[in-house]
């Protein structure tokens, strides 16, 4: 695996007035790999995630994304990255083929390249009889490979998934990780928050935030050993069993 860093962060900090969202957090990305970034609700995941898309200025601490820093190269991240949340990732109104133009053109794209890569994406996922419909026609599952699709139309250093498969059935969301694996051999790092813990065993690797904290970071394989079970569901128990913030 190359050595060349996507994300790197020292002590990277979050306070809001005393409230410590994410308290000095130190880990890398690598280029090529699958990062998980889990925990449970109120962990500080998100918080975490916005610093390192360029939203929200850290209280303390160093982070470059993409080569690029988090305090003053925000708008420079924006460029070199992707984002798909489970919340918002496209717009309802619009038809498939608009959002794929509207997210090329908001990712720089020129107007050519938008041209063949709408076509491309729309053969790829199979859309040539849905391309003109109303996104918010789609099944759920077509949504979440859209917007990942667009997230990445771009051909970004490294995309950020929060939750992307959240409400789909397992067969929607083992195509959606074939989709992640192709990203990955085209070069793209992928940086992805999800609470199926299943979906942890396809990281590379894997950080556990409790409480503002990273409790422990490694592979699947090794934080398995390392506590002595047999699924990662039990070494989230195990980490996240004594944490205080929560929904």
């Amino acid at each position: 695996m190359s050595k060349e860093l996507v994300i790197s962060t020292q002590k990277l900090t979050k306070k809001f007035g005393e409230f410590v969202a994410v308290n000095e957090i130190t880990f890398d990305v690598r280029k090529g790999e699958i990062f998980g970034f889990l925990g449970a609700n109120g962990a500080g995941k998100t918080t975490a995630m916005r610093m390192l898309c360029g939203l929200s200025k850290p209280s303390a601490g160093e982070a470059k994304v993409a080569g690029f820093n988090v305090y003053n190269q925000a708008e420079k991240i924006k460029q070199n990255i992707g984002y798909m949340s489970q919340k918002f990732s496209l717009y309802e109104d619009l038809t498939v083929i608009e959002n794929i133009r509207f997210f090329g053109g908001i990712y720089g794209l020129k107007p050519k390249e938008i041209s063949n890569r709408s076509n491309e994406l729309i053969n790829s996922l199979a859309l040539d009889q849905q391309k003109n419909i109303l996104v918010k026609s789609l099944p759920l599952g077509w949504k979440q490979k859209l917007a990942f699709s667009v997230a990445i139309i771009h051909n970004p250093k490294i995309v950020f998934l929060d939750e992307p498969t959240g409400g789909v059935d397992p067969v929607i969301r083992r195509q959606f990780w074939d989709m992640i694996y192709q990203a990955v051999d085209d070069g793209i790092t992928v940086f992805v928050t999800t609470h199926y813990m299943d979906e942890a065993e396809y990281c590379d690797r894997i950080s556990m935030m409790v409480d503002g904290d990273l409790a422990a970071l490694d592979s699947p394989a090794n934080l398995k050993q390392k506590f002595a079970v047999e699924s990662m569901d039990q070494v989230f128990y195990e980490l996240a069993r004594g944490a205080k913030r929560g929904d």
